[in-house]
């Protein structure tokens, strides 16, 4: 049996601004064609499938068109699809009915039945093989809200949220197991954050305030022969468990991500174990770029700008541009003067990143009591917050400006 894993689209995203509808699509043209080329079995997305939880109407033909030509191309695919903590459970869940129908399953939250129990059934799917017969059994777990994990009596200093996912797994796999028969495997996905998993910068948003939502590798029974994990966009393994995977993202969501490799994992079971697992890399539509590799001066930025080499593009392929300056001064014409070193340059200017050495300190380098915050003045947190950036005295004509600017009429 042949899967394919992938996740995190986060369809409908923007890039400061750009709307990103080419990039996606040539994801999932890539993607229809490799599940056919593949001749996969199961294709399963581990959640994120929409940037927010009120996706667009353009964004939710992107995905239904998808799941449509998917099963079209490959009649006997199993399409599993679980909700991340960026989607609305109830909106991913809402056209279920119609989606299982032409083979597409969809598990956005968990469910309960009229006795308050959790309704396991809904959370292990058989996957079938290209004869009909059951191969496989998935469990399907959704980004877990601490409403939706049943409650646990912890010792003290446990945190029942985690307890309680781990007791949800638990419960599934016990259920998976007894529906198995002999050479089928079992499977699971989930949208979490793993122990040690790396994040990106910017484009991950934190499922629990604190980290406290971490996942420990041992959540994930020996009997489970393959985790299929979203959340996570850079693809990784959890520790050196190679069968618990993220795939990652299939384009870089944010600057940060300019470096992944992006790709869907491809996993061939046999015999109800895993013989391989590799991954497929996805092309990427459009370039991104950061111009210097490392912040610099602004002199050698505009050098390096005005050197930049880039190829004639269609406005929706032409690279997006992160600009990264080292400012020792204010500059209030940076724009303008980067702008103008870009003229004519086909690319998008998405985002100008200014730093200095100094920006990393604190505005005074001791705790300072209430009494002593009630005596500063505008003037005095003008002058700490300009040595705390540029590591100067703010100048004459700057602290001027800022004192006018305190008397001007209508400023508070």
């Amino acid at each position: 049996m042949r899967l394919l894993h992938t996740s995190d689209w986060h369809l409908g995203q923007s890039l400061h601004n750009f709307e990103r509808t080419y990039e996606h699509q040539h994801f999932l043209d890539w993607l229809l064609d490799t599940v056919a080329a593949e001749q996969a079995d199961a294709l399963l997305i581990a959640g994120d499938i929409f940037d927010n939880a009120n996706p667009s109407a353009a964004s939710q033909k992107q995905l239904y068109r998808f799941l449509q030509q998917a099963r079209e191309r490959v009649p006997h695919l199993n399409l599993v699809v679980i909700a991340g903590n960026h989607d609305s459970p109830g909106r991913l869940e809402a056209p279920g009915p119609l989606l299982e129908a032409h083979g597409t399953r969809v598990v956005g939250s968990v469910q309960r039945k009229a006795d308050g129990e959790i309704d396991l059934e809904q959370l292990v799917l058989p996957l079938t093989g290209r004869g009909g017969a059951v191969e496989a059994w998935c469990l399907a777990v959704p980004f877990l809200r601490p409403g939706d994990v049943p409650r646990v009596a912890t010792e003290e200093g446990a945190d029942p949220y985690l307890a309680g996912i781990a007791l949800l797994y638990k419960q599934a796999l016990e259920l998976a197991l007894s529906k198995r028969q002999p050479g089928q495997a079992i499977l699971a996905m989930g949208h979490c954050h793993m122990v040690d998993g790396q994040m990106s910068n910017d484009s991950e948003r934190r499922i629990v305030i604190g980290g406290t939502e971490m996942l420990p590798a041992g959540i994930f029974d020996p009997a489970i022969v393959y985790a299929a994990l979203g959340h996570l966009h850079l693809a990784q393994s959890v520790g050196k468990q190679q069968h618990i995977r993220y795939c990652g993202s299939p384009i870089p969501l944010s600057f940060a991500e300019v470096g992944y490799q992006h790709q869907i994992l491809r996993i061939d079971i046999d015999g109800g174990e895993v013989r391989e697992i590799a991954p497929l890399m996805v092309p990427r539509a459009v370039q991104l770029l950061r111009v210097p590799a490392k912040p610099a001066p602004l002199a050698q930025v505009l050098e390096e700008l005005a050197a930049l080499a880039t190829l004639d593009a269609e406005p929706e392929q032409q690279p997006f541009l992160e600009v990264r300056v080292r400012l020792d001064a204010p500059e209030p014409g940076l724009r303008a003067r980067i702008e103008a070193a870009l003229d004519g340059k086909p690319v998008r200017l998405a985002k100008i990143e200014t730093s200095s050495a100094a920006r990393s300190t604190s505005i005074d380098d001791e705790v300072m009591t209430l009494d002593q915050l009630e005596q500063l003045k505008p003037d005095d947190i003008f002058r700490q917050l300009y040595r705390q950036r540029f590591d100067n005295d703010a100048p004459t004509d700057q602290l001027s400006a800022f004192a006018e600017l305190m008397l001007t009429p209508g400023q508070p």
